[in-house]
């Protein structure tokens, strides 16, 4: 075991990039410092850009979780009974922000477990890569005014321990009946190296998104020329002033607001010639706002679309799966790391609910579902009507309720 304080020590390394991931999807980050060509009276504009909102969203609006295949021990119930849609929604969003979520499991005062989302920047863990469950856990469950945490929790099997104000408290030592610790990581996209899995929000985005806020204050300090063309005149009447010193005769508050002007010869009879310096076009910035969109839809498989510019007319359902296939594979990768925290979850719970210690294995068939990736359109549910129709009439019962709401997203008045 490494104990609450090595714990502590972990999450305090951690929490810090998941702070960073969570202002960039808020649109709180802090803008880097920029070029000192910049006059100083710009260099304090501050931009919003919900790029990373978008990325993140929209692959979590497309994660939809739709209960247990082969739920035997109604696992489906303990999530309806703790307000599902907000519950797994909320996961799935702190995962793909912060690589992974916790969900920590409780038990009510009429005895019936309760499971809350945790974000990744409040709770941590050992995990045990085999079952993806942990071995021992800490979360913090309370913050004062000022971020320090006044409650925490530490989770071992068969136990939970709680901390107030750093200090435990005997008389709230949870033992349970589950084999495992009452905290369960949801991790978005986990590998070997990182068993925890990656942010949505990866390094390439917050960079590509500081370059386009930079081009957004480059922008607005171009407006500000675009907007007052820079004028001169050559060949001005001079005076000389009381220190001998020959001055133009113009006053540059009058010119700016009086809607005419005249002006006298010079001494050999000129007259003054009147000029503007050409305006710098605003096109370039608009093309690197483009091109660093177009690196930004890249890395997080949106289109261009997806982040405001629009490239054509309103494309058919399948069109909208043709151009977002690799985000349809990140979904679908993304739901099978993120069933099995879901599944983990339930089995805890249900060794709560019935007090009793399950072996994992009790629970190998039950199989998270969810609804479709991107739900079909009229015309595309009549090509999967005969779809379906032909592959019932070639294999009988093959193609039953469950399988349909898969594809569709329909239930049939029977399943309702």
């Amino acid at each position: 075991m490494y104990g609450i304080e090595y714990l502590r020590q972990k999450l305090a390394r951690k929490a810090r990039r998941v702070r960073v991931r969570y202002q960039y999807y808020e649109m709180k980050q802090v803008q880097k410092k920029v070029s000192p060509l910049i006059p100083p009276e710009m260099r304090s504009l501050t931009f919003s850009l919900g790029w990373c909102a978008k990325a993140v969203d929209t692959l979590s609006d497309r994660i939809v979780f739709d209960g247990f295949d082969h739920d035997a021990a109604r696992l489906g119930e303990i999530y309806r009974l703790n307000n599902a849609d907000v519950l797994h929604g909320s996961a799935v969003l702190s995962a793909l922000i912060s690589s992974c979520s916790f969900l920590y499991i409780d038990k009510r005062e009429d005895g019936y477990p309760s499971i809350e989302s945790i974000d990744g920047g409040n709770a941590t863990g050992i995990i045990d890569t085999t079952t993806a469950l942990l071995t021992e856990g800490y979360a913090v469950l309370e913050r004062d005014e000022n971020g320090r945490p006044t409650l925490e929790a530490y989770f071992l099997p068969g136990r939970t321990e709680y901390y107030r104000d750093g200090h435990s408290i005997p008389d709230e030592v949870w033992e349970h009946p589950a084999p495992y610790p009452l905290l369960v990581p949801v991790i978005f996209r986990p590998d070997a190296h990182r068993p925890f899995g990656h942010s949505r929000i990866s390094r390439a985005c917050m960079d590509i998104v500081q370059s386009a806020l930079r081009t957004l204050l480059r922008t607005e300090v171009a407006a500000e020329f675009y907007s007052v063309p820079q004028k001169y005149i050559v060949g001005l009447a001079a005076r000389v002033d009381e220190n001998g010193e020959a001055r133009a005769d113009f006053d540059k508050q009058r010119a700016t607001l009086s809607t005419f002007l005249f002006f006298t010869k010079d001494e050999d009879g000129d007259s003054p010639s009147l000029g503007q310096f050409q305006t710098g076009s605003m096109a370039p910035f608009l093309e690197q706002m483009r091109m660093l969109a177009s690196l930004f839809a890249a890395e997080t498989s949106l289109t261009l679309d997806d982040l405001g510019f629009t490239t054509e007319n309103p494309s058919s359902e399948e069109a909208i799966k043709a151009s977002h296939e690799n985000l349809r594979l990140t979904a679908r990768r993304a739901q099978q790391t993120l069933g099995t925290g879901f599944l983990n979850a339930g089995y805890l719970a249900a060794c709560i609910r019935d007090s009793y210690s399950y072996e994992r294995k009790a629970f190998a068939d039950v199989e998270p579902m969810w609804l479709p990736i991107f739900e079909p359109d009229a015309a595309a549910l009549g090509v999967l009507g005969d779809a379906i129709l032909k592959l019932g009439q070639a294999s009988e019962g093959f193609m039953g309720a469950r399988n349909i709401r898969r594809l569709t997203g329909l239930r049939s008045d029977a399943e309702a």
